[in-house]
């Protein structure tokens, strides 16, 4: 079954890009452009105004890779951080029913 796709115009640094997508989407990929849009901003003001917009389109991307980069390895150590945390807890459980007596019924 397919979705109804709309078109959505997004504004980057000034210029307007048309997308396609589903109605379901479209609120994510607003919020993507803006975000994007920021990113952009943030580093053509932090460098020089002579860059390209090519240039500053790689240097934002290149920031939000090591930003998701980031977050991936964090969340990576929080999963290996739960996972230990339960295990020991179900060994503890373990150790806990093993030294129960048993009820007879």
């Amino acid at each position: 079954m397919s979705q109804e796709t709309i078109g959505v115009t997004i504004q980057l640094l000034g210029g307007e890009y048309r997308f396609t997508c589903t109605v379901a989407e479209r609120d994510d990929l607003l919020e993507a452009g803006r975000y994007l849009d920021e990113k952009l901003r943030e580093v053509r003001d932090r460098s020089s105004k002579l860059l390209s917009l090519d240039a500053v389109a790689v240097m934002a991307a290149m920031n939000i890779s090591h930003e998701l980069l980031r977050q991936h390895r964090q969340l990576d150590e929080t999963d290996r951080l739960v996972n230990y945390h339960v295990q020991d807890i179900v060994q503890k459980i373990d150790a806990v029913i093993g030294k129960s007596v048993p009820v007879e019924l």
